[in-house]
């Protein structure tokens, strides 16, 4: 599963990791419809810190597509609105 985290890079993460990717995006999700900046930001910060500490970074020059395209680290919630929704970013 290939992960991209907009402006930052693409990370490979095996497929186990897809059920803790959906559990940390819900998160997001439920924290943006509470319109809790505060945790969401929390919420956002640890999906992407899994990403970056269970993901191979892609190489720059490797063309891959993403299999799942996370907003850039610093989403503001008004922004975030847009994508955390319903089911999450990560498709069911």
């Amino acid at each position: 599963m290939i992960v991209r985290i907009s402006t930052e890079g693409q990370y490979e993460l095996a497929e186990e990791d897809r059920a803790r990717l959906e559990e940390l995006d819900l998160d997001a999700v439920s924290a943006c419809e509470g319109d809790d900046e505060k945790r969401f930001q929390a919420a956002f910060e640890r999906l992407l810190a899994y990403v970056r500490e269970r993901g191979r970074p892609i190489a720059d020059d490797e063309l891959v597509g993403s299999d799942l395209i996370l907003p850039p680290p610093d989403v503001s919630l008004a922004e975030a609105r847009a994508e955390f929704q319903g089911e999450g970013l990560i498709p069911g």
